[in-house]
């Protein structure tokens, strides 16, 4: 399997230049020469820390430019958000999609490609049913399931989605890729102020350089326990960088799920069955050169097991994992040889 590997820096330097100003959030500094940016955004607390130096841009420029790219992907790519290119389209609505939409379609047409259909952001029907997607449900009849899933699939999709054919599924769902690739946006606007050193928070991660004390940065891995609601609260391990800009992205089944007649479902669907994965891997921590890549993949990991991630993380060039799954009982992790992970005393 060929991997590949994508860079939003050319679509994000096209919109900067068309922000219009928007209400300053946070920026406040934390050290003499880093800055930080922080505020609320795709459903979670969001964070932005950067080296100023060389920078010419104030901070409140700044800021204004980072809320601009989150409201930018909010108008077009959130199912929450119901005047959304996305909740439109989903609607059945006519829509002009913007370049950024179909950036993020093109790149999971090759994520679909890529993972055999594993990794479907066409299948957005399945995850409503479940109750896991833009919809409340839950336990549909395998009657259902079939159902939808003959109607699902990028190989459903026309590439104009200005137009439409009977039985082609029109409900989208870009959840697996959306906030790796605003956290590329942010990454690449920051890159075109000369900023060398940041971390991007978003929900996922892209960190690059040093931090205010001139150390790598480090990014803890959650212990994947049913509960464990709070990011850092109850840590696995610490994955620490070597400088080069890359993305981190954790997925796991430990926070979206709910239980039924003594069963636990999942927050994963495998799109080529229609129903919630049922294997031993708990969470997926993905490390490669940017973070909608790593969100992907760590979603494509959780649908196919621990076995075949393995596999797939071994064989996939610039691509780094950390596996946590059950054995008997008891919680076990396997690293790919490139991951760093280091003690949480260190």
């Amino acid at each position: 399997m060929k991997h590949k590997l994508f860079s939003c820096t050319s679509l994000a330097s096209s919109f900067f230049g068309i922000f219009i100003p928007c209400m300053l959030i946070s920026a406040c500094s934390h050290a003499p020469e880093y800055a930080s940016v922080r505020g609320y955004a795709q459903g979670g607390e969001y964070s932005v820390t950067y080296n100023r130096e060389g920078v010419t841009a104030d901070g409140q420029t700044v800021a204004h430019a980072i809320d601009s790219i989150l409201t930018l992907v909010d108008t077009s790519l959130s199912g929450y958000n119901k005047a959304s290119i996305l909740s439109r389209y989903n609607a059945g609505a006519e829509v002009r999609p913007n370049r950024l939409f179909l950036d993020v379609l093109d790149r999971c047409r090759d994520y679909w490609n890529l993972t055999g259909g594993a990794l479907d952001v066409a299948a957005g029907p399945l995850y409503d049913a479940w109750g896991f997607g833009f919809r409340n449900a839950s336990l549909p009849s395998a009657e259902t399931v079939d159902s939808l899933r003959a109607i699902c699939g990028m190989d459903k999709l026309l590439p104009d989605l200005t137009s439409s054919v009977p039985g082609v599924c029109p409900v989208l769902n870009f959840n697996a890729v959306a906030q790796g690739y605003t956290c590329d946006l942010v990454a690449a606007y920051l890159h075109s102020l000369g900023v060398k050193d940041m971390l991007v928070d978003i929900g996922e991660i892209y960190c690059e350089g040093v931090n205010a004390k001139g150390n790598f940065w480090k990014v803890g891995v959650d212990r994947p326990v049913d509960g464990n609601m709070t990011p850092g609260a109850d840590l696995d391990g610490i994955w620490q960088g070597d400088g080069r800009g890359c993305g981190i992205v954790t997925s796991g089944n430990y926070r979206k799920y709910y239980e039924k007649d003594g069963k636990k479902y999942s927050h994963t669907i495998d799109p080529r069955t229609g129903y919630p994965v049922s294997h031993s891997l708990l969470s997926a921590t993905i490390v490669t050169g940017n973070a909608a890549d790593a969100d992907a993949y760590a979603t494509y990991c959780m649908v196919i097991g621990l076995e075949e991630a393995k596999a797939f993380i071994s064989s996939a060039p610039d691509v780094e994992g950390y596996l946590i799954y059950d054995q008997d009982g008891q919680m076990k992790e396997w690293a790919s040889e490139g991951f760093n992970i280091v003690s949480q005393e260190q």
